[in-house]
């Protein structure tokens, strides 16, 4: 790992690179497996059942296009396409992490662990399970930040000709924060750092955070490579935190 004066230089490819390496570390491996499971099970199963369903869809949303914007129609149509994968990935993504968040943790909290040579007090499987209520009350907070501003994009989507041009790409930025969030939060959380402080402290450096949260996002729609990315986003996020963060905000 760089030193952590050179850290503000890496940018957010860097620490998405970064996860792929660290993922398959020995060591660190036992601990990817859980969350690997959910994410081929779960967001597998899902993609399965959206790519049947595309063929009703996405006519179903054209037909919403005034006739006006039919000449645009051979542009709206794939931008239709990536508007739902990408609502679709990020809202399966949500559920997973949710379900695995407290192994996800795990996995930041022994990776950090391994990349500083200090581990964390209280750390192991034991304490997991102790913490559970407490993972899962930040998951909630994650949520209510999450689903105000969601809503409001869908609904942009209603609006003919903007909802199927501008809100895709307001999606897909909205999406990189938030997978940034979600996935920074891991180590975050582990030092009992508050939501509000995390967010606070993502804004700082938030195009890397962008960045991390963009290739996340575009790799959660890619069949095959979209199975691994919570164990990748996980351990990417950890060595951002360990280079970026850890020295201000660590607790332990």
């Amino acid at each position: 790992m760089p030193a952590e004066n050179s850290a503000p230089t890496l940018n957010g490819l860097h620490y998405f690179a970064e996860g792929w390496r660290l993922v398959r570390l020995p060591g660190i491996r036992r601990y990817v497996i859980v969350p690997l499971l959910v994410n081929i099970l779960l967001l597998g199963g899902a993609f399965i059942w959206l790519f049947k369903r595309l063929g009703q869809w996405i006519p179903d949303l054209m037909s919403h296009i005034p006739d006006w914007l039919q000449w645009l129609s051979y542009l709206l149509w794939p931008l239709s396409v990536i508007s739902i994968v990408l609502v679709f990935s990020y809202f399966f993504s949500t559920v997973a992490n949710w379900i695995a968040a407290p192994f996800c943790g795990l996995l930041a909290e022994q990776l950090e662990g391994r990349l500083t040579g200090k581990p964390l007090p209280d750390s192991g499987w034991v304490a997991m399970f102790k913490d559970i209520p407490r993972i899962m009350k930040r998951e909630l907070q994650k949520l209510g930040y999450y689903l105000p501003r969601a809503i409001g994009l869908l609904l942009l989507y209603f609006v003919p000709g903007f909802g199927q041009t501008v809100a895709p790409v307001l999606w897909f930025l909205f999406s990189a924060w938030m997978l940034s969030i979600q996935y920074c939060d891991y180590p975050f959380d582990n030092h009992k750092v508050s939501f509000h402080q995390m967010r606070n402290a993502l804004r700082q450096h938030k195009t890397a955070n962008m960045q991390f949260g963009a290739m996340v996002s575009l790799f959660t729609m890619i069949p095959i490579l979209n199975l691994a990315i919570m164990p990748v986003a996980v351990c990417g996020a950890t060595a951002m935190w360990v280079d970026r963060y850890r020295t201000q905000h660590a607790r332990h």
